[in-house]
C-alpha cells in the first residue's frame, strides 16, 4: 500500500482551505485484517488522509517556510464506518497559521454524511532535511491546472 492517502485536490485556497478526495478500493492490504468480514477503512488512515489534505494547502501557501508536518491531534471523533471502495470527501480549513506552526479544522464524508472530523497542529521543517528529489506529485499536478491558485 502507498502511503499517499489523498488521489486528487478538487478545490484549494493555499493557506485557507482545501477539498480533497481519496478512493481505498476493495483489494487494498489494510482490509485483509481491519476487519476481516467488516473491512473499514481505519480511523488512523482517516486521519492521515486529513492530515495530508490540509498538509497540501498549507504547503501550497508558502513553500519557503518549509514542509508542513503532522505534530499534534488535537481532537479527532468517527461518526460512520467507512467501507472500501467509497469515495472520501475530504475537506480543510485553517483556523491560525504562524511561520511556526498551524492549525487546521478537519473533516471527511461520504456522500454528504461525515464519517470523521480532526483539529490538527501542523509544525513546518526546512525543506533542506528532505531529500533532494523529494516532490508532492498531487499538489504538483493541482497546481499545474490551476496556476492562479499558488498563494493565498
Amino acid at each position: 500500500m502507498r502511503f499517499i492517502l489523498i488521489d486528487e485536490i478538487v478545490d484549494m485556497i493555499p493557506g485557507r482551505r482545501v477539498h480533497g478526495v481519496k478512493t481505498l478500493e476493495p483489494d487494498e492490504d489494510v482490509f485483509r485484517d481491519h476487519f476481516p468480514g467488516f473491512p473499514v477503512v481505519p480511523g488512523v488512515l482517516l486521519t492521515e488522509m486529513m492530515a495530508q489534505t490540509a498538509g497540501k494547502c498549507l504547503d501550497a501557501q508558502d513553500a519557503a517556510r518549509g514542509k508542513s508536518m503532522l505534530v499534534r491531534i488535537q481532537k479527532a471523533s468517527f461518526r460512520r464506518w467507512v467501507r472500501p471502495g467509497e469515495r472520501v470527501d475530504i475537506h480543510a480549513d485553517v483556523i491560525a497559521s504562524t511561520p511556526e506552526f498551524a492549525t487546521a479544522q478537519c473533516h471527511v464524508g461520504v456522500d454528504g454524511e461525515e464519517a470523521a472530523r480532526a483539529e490538527l497542529m501542523f509544525a513546518f521543517v526546512p525543506r533542506s532535511q528532505f531529500a533532494s528529489d523529494y516532490r508532492d506529485e498531487v499538489l504538483e499536478r493541482f497546481l499545474e491546472r490551476n496556476p492562479a491558485r499558488t498563494g493565498p
